[in-house]
């Protein structure tokens, strides 16, 4: 099992059973790794200081128990922030009519990368309104890094409801 995906599985139960969403759990760095883990109110309210160290704390116990990582790391807890990363398929439809940065694993019609206004989901990948208004899929399996690019629009929307999620429904 990947490093990552062992964390993932330690962690989650926490996160959700505190009225949290887990976003990302990452690890980076070699001399000295850090493990990031980014949440969300379950509820789709703003994440607190006070939210990330509650997590911190109920964390750092339950991977001093398990110990996923086996070596010294550096715990780093924080909300995802406005332009935040899209890591399952229901963040693609939740931010539908927003710009968003992606990265494949493998290339789709020749390219890795791509920047668009998602358009939502369909079958097993997001579609994408990239330059010229062409509409392409991008099948999530394929998804190596997605996120949401800082715009005008988004940051009105999360000025509006302190949280981008719905502020467009019926765009896009």
């Amino acid at each position: 099992m990947q490093r990552n995906t062992r964390i993932t599985s330690v962690i989650e139960p926490t996160v959700e059973g505190m009225g949290f969403r887990l976003v990302r759990a990452q690890m980076s760095g070699t001399v000295r790794p850090v493990l990031q883990i980014m949440a969300e109110p379950a509820d789709g309210g703003p994440m607190t200081v006070e939210h990330c160290a509650d997590l911190s704390r109920a964390l750092s116990a339950v991977l001093d128990v398990e110990d996923p990582i086996g070596e010294a790391y550096t715990l780093e807890v924080s909300s995802p922030g406005v332009d935040r990363p899209l890591t399952r398929p229901d963040d693609f439809e939740r931010f539908a009519g927003f710009d968003a940065r992606v990265e494949l694993e493998q290339a789709v019609e020749g390219a890795r990368r791509f920047k668009g206004r998602i358009a939502g989901v369909e079958d097993d990948g997001v579609v994408l309104v990239c330059e010229g208004e062409t509409r392409i899929r991008l099948p999530f399996g394929d998804i190596r890094r997605a996120k949401l690019l800082l715009t005008d629009a988004l940051l009105a929307a999360h000025a509006q409801t302190g949280e981008a999620a719905g502020a467009r429904d019926g765009e896009g």
